[in-house]
């Protein structure tokens, strides 16, 4: 499938149906599969064999959306999680322990803010913010002997501040750490963060890959480009017996596949943030669509952006592809074809007026959510982002009065009307 393009593989990769097989992806809602002896299921237990035996650990419809996803990034491997959030944690965590370190990028979901700062701090994995496009010099200075990873967001919920993915990429090759990077905005389908030297890719599989609103979900994709043995001492986890399996050491044993298979055999055995074959099902109808709507999300941010920057009751607008926007270069050089349908945006009269305005919308819903088919906005500073400090808030990108208005795929000219209209209550 990789000899394919892009949008042949939205619809056909991870599921591969042989002679007789069903051709839609089916749904094996099953807890449980069978075994015609106890010692076929203790090869599963010692990691000799890769059968289904626990849905915990794997079934055959997640897995199939996973090799999907896996495809569409150019990873090696790729799991799905029960939630974007879960997967950002896991992917951290499978690398860092408590005494360790990160580097993150400032401009980051409030969610995973919060994660780093608060939750990983709790857990004694401390972490340090730098700009999304912050020099080479200011990253390096975050670096210290205990750093394990470097992480970033593609495109920054809510900021659309784009990340200097090479730049990152350089420190991270030079510290001898992984590179993560969440690509949930953006999606493989405008940009492809291991093609520009990122060694793991997140996403939160509930925002444009399902594009619904119909399942939580996440994603993590392995590279499979990181020398783990290189950097063994950093890194025991996956290059040390590990006790639980008997000494396994999970480098020897799978190679360029440790990453993955250290997280499904420790996390998801452990921790359990497992997507129902159901909602990997519906995430996948979601993903045939991918590329097809990926396309009229960027196509009608790209007007409304253009709405709003000229409209006299609107203070400022921030949208990657606009010309002139601070970002507008580094996206051209990351997202040739478009960033995606996320616009921010504050309105004359601030906070108040703001609040007027979102009130005002008919079509246009008020909802936590962001990125899919249905236009809906928010008011990060009081809501996704509202445990951050006023300078967290300034340093993520987010300032008081700014709108994130998530574009749908209805027909642009009902989307301005329903703005024009709310604008004019103001």
């Amino acid at each position: 499938m990789k000899d394919y393009q892009i949008g042949t593989r939205c619809v056909q990769a991870g599921w591969e149906p042989k002679n007789k097989d069903p051709r839609a992806l089916p749904i094996y809602q099953s807890t449980t599969f069978t075994f015609d002896s106890s010692q076929d299921m203790a090869a599963c237990f010692d990691l000799e064999s890769d059968a289904y035996f626990y849905s915990r650990l794997a079934n055959p419809t997640p897995e199939a959306v996973a090799k999907k996803i896996a495809n569409l990034e150019g990873g090696e491997g790729a799991i799905l999680t029960s939630s974007g959030q879960a997967a950002n944690f896991y992917a951290l965590v499978n690398i860092c322990k408590a005494g360790d370190h990160i580097v993150s990028s400032s401009a980051l979901y409030g969610g995973s803010y919060n994660l780093f700062a608060n939750t990983l701090a709790d857990m004694g994995i401390q972490s340090s913010f730098v700009a999304p496009d912050a020099s080479l010099e200011e990253i390096e200075a975050a670096f210290r002997p205990n750093t394990k990873c470097l992480f970033g967001e593609t495109l920054s919920n809510p900021a659309l501040k784009v990340l200097d993915i090479e730049a990152f990429a350089q420190i991270a090759k030079e510290h001898g750490v992984p590179l993560i990077v969440d690509n949930t905005f953006a999606t493989p389908i405008h940009c492809r963060p291991i093609e520009w030297g990122a060694h793991v890719v997140t996403h939160s599989t509930t925002k444009y890959m399902d594009g619904h609103a119909v399942a939580l979900g996440g994603a993590i994709v392995d590279s499979g480009n990181f020398d783990w043995e290189a950097h063994r001492d950093k890194f025991p986890s996956l290059t040390t017996p590990n006790d639980s399996y008997h000494g396994l050491v999970f480098t020897e044993n799978f190679g360029r596949g440790a990453y993955m298979a250290k997280m499904v055999a420790t996390l998801m055995r452990d921790l359990g943030s497992t997507p129902s074959p159901f909602n990997a099902f519906l995430l996948n109808l979601g993903l045939e669509t991918l590329h097809l709507r990926m396309a009229r999300h960027r196509e009608n941010g790209l007007a409304v952006a253009k709405f709003l920057a000229n409209h006299p009751k609107i203070a400022w607008v921030k949208y990657p592809d606009l010309e002139g926007d601070q970002e507008y270069e580094r996206a051209k050089k990351y997202l040739p074809q478009g960033s995606c349908g996320v616009v921010v945006f504050g309105v004359q009269g601030g906070r108040e007026a703001a609040q007027t305005f979102m009130d005002g919308t008919q079509l246009a819903a008020i909802a936590t959510h962001v990125a899919d088919a249905r236009t809906c906005l928010l008011h990060p500073a009081s809501t996704t982002h509202r445990q951050m400090t006023d300078q967290e808030l300034k340093e993520a990108g987010v300032s008081p009065d700014l709108i994130r208005l998530s574009v749908g795929i209805e027909d642009v000219e009902d989307i301005i009307r329903d703005l024009e209209t709310s604008l004019a209550g103001i």
